[in-house]
């Protein structure tokens, strides 16, 4: 006659193993999501501004492992989670990466504006001096110096806080104003018909 005790004391072995196992497994599993959760977390602030793409597909399989986390399936959060985790600790880097590529840009506009815009407001300054005078009041028709002579002031307010922003570290905010100011010297300029693309030297405020 079989013995059913040794069968028996196995088959409890037998499943104890497997229970620690599929313990072993959901600790390691809940470890990997925390991990991904922790890298995300962190990076969020700059990867959400510049590398949005990258974190919403970090975010989607998070949740993802999260749902076969839900659903007890710890082997596939094992499996499936390392290239997570590699995704979700790059995003601090690449979104710094992003960011210093575009602060460099953002520089070398600032750099073009402030080469121009200063020379471009004495310009204007000049030719509505140079229209202000009794002898050149015909060449004066159609415009309104009053007008101009305002708007050279505002053009000028703006281009002081684009100033002001790229002194507090503001690069793209004082891009962005200058673009502004810019906008304004151009439209004065061409009210008075005097040319800012040329060279400050040869701009004829005489016609």
């Amino acid at each position: 006659m079989v013995s059913w005790r040794p069968l028996r004391a196995g088959g409890l072995i037998a499943a104890a193993v497997v229970m620690l196992a599929c313990s072993h497994q959901k600790a390691t599993a809940e470890k990997m999501i925390a991990d991904i959760q922790s890298a995300v977390t962190a990076a969020s602030p700059d990867a959400a501004k510049y590398v949005p793409d990258q974190l919403a597909e970090v975010q989607n399989k998070l949740g993802g492992l999260k749902a076969s986390f839900d659903k007890q399936d710890y082997k596939s959060v094992v499996g499936e989670a390392p290239p997570v985790i590699s995704e979700a600790q790059g995003l601090g880097s690449a979104a710094a990466a992003k960011k210093d590529l575009l602060v460099r840009g953002f520089n070398e506009q600032w750099s073009s504006l402030v080469n121009s815009l200063p020379g471009n407001s004495n310009s204007i300054q000049s030719r509505i001096d140079y229209l202000s005078k009794p002898e050149n009041k015909k060449l004066a028709a159609g415009v309104d110096l009053n007008e101009a002579k305002s708007g050279l002031s505002d053009a000028a307010a703006i281009w002081a806080k684009a100033q002001a922003a790229y002194a507090g570290g503001n690069v793209e905010e004082a891009v962005t104003i200058a673009k502004t100011a810019k906008t304004k010297f151009d439209a004065l300029a061409a009210s008075m018909k005097l040319d800012l693309t040329q060279p400050a030297a040869v701009r004829d405020t005489s016609v």
